[in-house]
């Protein structure tokens, strides 16, 4: 069987708790209002944020580059209609360092196209757009 996790309804508005063994986090509705928890749909953008995250720092310390620091920021448009799902998401790679800058789109490029899982199961049908920035 593959991997379990627990959503459960914290039983006031639209709060909930997922977690799996390895953690949990609070998840809320807008109308429960700010700081509930996270919306489901930023979960999504935060895994995806995550997951590239691993695998850009992984594949830059492969070709051993002088990473320092690596944050992302990741902004998405959503369907007017129901299913509200991403149609287009904005990547931007805030780097630290001397690295490389073609090894950095190709450390991306691989992450976004081929080893990103959070990435695949988005589909080809939401576009991806990715920016970066070096400052060394």
């Amino acid at each position: 069987m593959g991997q379990r996790i627990e959503v459960r309804w914290e039983g006031d508005g639209l709060r909930f708790e997922g977690s799996s063994a390895d953690g949990t986090m609070r998840m809320a509705s807008s109308r429960d209002g700010e700081g509930a928890g996270l919306r489901p749909m930023q979960t999504l953008a935060i895994a995806l944020g995550g997951c590239i995250g691993m695998d850009v720092v992984s594949i830059l310390q492969r070709m051993r580059q002088p990473l320092e620091g690596l944050w992302i920021e990741v902004e998405g448009q959503q369907a007017d209609e129901y299913p509200r799902r991403y149609t287009e998401l904005t990547v931007t790679y805030h780097v630290r360092g001397a690295v490389d800058e073609r090894r950095l789109q190709r450390a991306i490029g691989l992450s976004e196209n081929k080893y990103c899982s959070v990435r695949a199961s988005l589909g080809t049908d939401v576009r991806l757009t990715s920016r970066y920035d070096i400052e060394t």
